[in-house]
């Protein structure tokens, strides 16, 4: 089927937006009755992708009074989005997701069958994370570089994922005694178990680092005869030691048999 001029612009302009989107990773979701009642620091979804209203709670037969919008935050903190999902309200919720339960400024329920889930993670330790959401209708759009999420009342939710930075203790190359500590961690740490280098990243000294494993020079010489050792009281002597203090010749005993 042919596309018409003003389809192949819409498609053309979402793909050059959908480049042009904010990296920043999205640290909360939720759902406001209003565009206008937004908590200080959330962006909100009031339009599609096409211009028109992404009222959520809608219908298509009759107009309702009652509306839902979707809204996030970019606040820095401790974790970020990192998956959504749209379930239907019957289902179990997902492993390790949260919904959104009630509407962010009057606390009323965000959606009647269905049920917006989030996965957060923490930030340092997460690769990627959402950092922009959409809604379409459901039957015009899809959107480029976004995943779907689900459709509610025809339409559709989409998010984009993005890579977060990773932060670096320090990008300047050390110098002198710093680059002799360092080396010398890293050569300690050869002996370390694979797995143990694999999980702790940087190297933590421990209580038996720099301790020499030599052998006491005390035994540098091996003696003859083994050594008197005294173990609690406990005297331990040698063969010969043992034969000379016990040693008895018999010798009353040979004289009265003669």
């Amino acid at each position: 089927m042919l596309l018409s001029r003003k389809r192949i612009l819409q498609i053309t302009n979402m793909s050059k937006e959908s480049n042009l989107l904010p990296t920043d990773p999205i640290s909360a979701v939720g759902v406001i009755t209003s565009f206008t009642k937004a908590p200080e620091g959330y962006y909100v979804v009031a339009q599609t992708t096409d211009g028109s209203d992404a009222d959520l709670w809608k219908d298509g037969l009759f107009k309702s009074k009652v509306t839902r919008y979707l809204c996030f935050s970019r606040k820095t903190g401790p974790e970020v989005v990192v998956d959504m999902k749209l379930i239907d309200i019957k289902d179990a919720l997902p492993e390790f997701f949260t919904p959104v339960q009630g509407t962010l400024d009057t606390k009323e329920t965000a959606f009647r069958k269905k049920r917006l889930c989030v996965k957060m993670s923490r930030r340092e330790t997460a690769d990627t994370a959402v950092c922009d959401i959409q809604v379409t209708l459901k039957s015009k759009f899809h959107l480029v570089n976004h995943t779907s999420v689900g459709d509610i009342n025809n339409m559709g939710i989409w998010y984009r994922m993005g890579d977060l930075p990773r932060h670096h203790l320090s990008q300047e190359t050390p110098n002198g005694p710093q680059a002799d500590a360092l080396l010398s961690n890293s050569r300690r740490t050869i002996g370390r178990p694979y797995h143990e280098q694999q999980h702790s990243g940087i190297y933590t000294m421990t209580a038996l680092d720099d301790v020499p494993f030599v052998i006491s020079e005390k035994f540098h010489d091996k003696p003859t005869e083994m050594q008197q050792v005294n173990l609690m009281g406990i005297t331990i002597k040698s063969l010969a030691e043992i034969e000379e203090e016990f040693h008895y010749n018999f010798g009353t005993e040979r004289s009265i048999a003669q």
